[in-house]
């Protein structure tokens, strides 16, 4: 059956200091270019400022890791010194609309902040992100329709203007609000363009090839009411496996698990907050290198009951990070009848 959301699009991974998040993730193996900062002068002859929110990637094919951060007033020392600053640049009759989604998306990013550091973004990847939206609507899930924003993306073949279609979904219990759950932003966004996502930077020295899993940890007594909204969502079932519930998307998963069970699945961990997300896994090549990589950088490392590794999140700006082993593609049949 084809859905209309096909897999994990991105996971955002919000941060009080851009630079420690960038040495962080350096040291993990990541390639994570220089963030870029939106900038405005503060009044008529004087110097541009970054304001709002600030981001960067950690990219693959398909997906990416995402790292924000809300620019806090007069904080300039917070600020990556090669960091890209994009002068805000809009029509007279769209600035006004531009300032305050910015605003909004800064005031987000402080408020999570201030729940804990750590994953609280979830965008899930749709080939109809049209379809997807009537879905949701038609299945009784709030959200503020399908918005479009251009931006400027740097490749090895050079800068691009990206067109990014997206929406997000209301959130409707304690906590949550208009485009805001009670865990964070979640919401879909259309296919990323392969043309664009395959001239980023992807040769990672980990060996990471995609995002595969998110664990979103819930209260045990909420476990079936965060599965029944999510399998609105998702427009599928979730299946059991053991005390968790996992939604099987296109070479990936989330995965529900209750509070009293996380520990099990990623030894020593407790969240931060319920429900919150607690961790994501990356696809790597060979585990051997990912462990090699961490321990020259010294970096803390946990083994799952199943054999993947993970950084515990108490080292890792509050989102544990695993790392698991790419499935092997399966070898093509040759001989008779086969075109080898």
């Amino acid at each position: 059956m084809r859905h209309d959301i096909a897999r994990l699009h991105h996971v955002g991974h919000v941060v009080g200091n851009m630079e420690d998040a960038l040495t962080l993730y350096r040291r993990l193996g990541f390639v994570v270019p220089p963030p870029s900062y939106p900038t405005m002068a503060p009044a008529e002859g004087a110097e541009p400022e970054p304001f709002g929110a600030a981001n960067t990637h950690a990219d693959f094919r398909r997906s990416f890791i995402e790292l924000a951060t809300c620019v806090r007033e007069g904080d300039a020392t917070g600020i990556p010194e090669n960091a890209h600053l994009v002068p805000l640049q809009a029509p007279a009759a769209q600035l006004p609309l531009l300032l305050r989604r910015i605003g909004e998306t800064s005031a987000k990013l402080a408020g999570w902040l201030r729940r804990f550091e750590g994953l609280h973004i979830l965008m899930f990847s749709s080939p109809d992100i049209d379809a997807t939206a009537k879905r949701l609507g038609s299945s009784g899930v709030g959200h503020g329709g399908v918005n479009a924003v251009r931006r400027r993306v740097e490749t090895n073949t050079g800068i691009h203007t990206e067109l990014v279609r997206y929406l997000e979904i209301d959130g409707d219990g304690p906590g949550a609000g208009s485009g805001s759950t009670a865990e964070g932003r979640v919401g879909a966004v259309a296919d990323l363009d392969p043309d664009i996502q395959g001239g980023r930077f992807l040769d990672h020295p980990n060996g990471a090839i995609d995002l595969v899993e998110v664990m979103l940890c819930v209260a045990a007594s909420q476990l079936p009411l965060v599965q029944a909204r999510y399998e609105k969502y998702l427009g599928r079932p979730a299946r059991v496996d053991g005390p968790a519930r996992v939604f099987d998307l296109d070479g990936a998963a989330l995965t529900l698990v209750p509070d009293t069970r996380l520990a099990a699945l990623l030894p020593d961990e407790r969240p931060a907050a319920l429900p919150a997300f607690v961790a994501y896994a990356v696809a790597v090549r060979d585990l051997a290198v990912v462990r090699d990589l961490l321990e020259g950088e010294g970096v803390p490392l946990r083994e799952t009951p199943s054999g993947d590794l993970f950084v515990p999140a108490a080292a890792a700006l509050g989102a544990a990070v695993v790392f698991r082993r790419a499935p092997v593609p399966a070898a093509r049949p040759t001989g008779p009848g086969t075109d080898s």
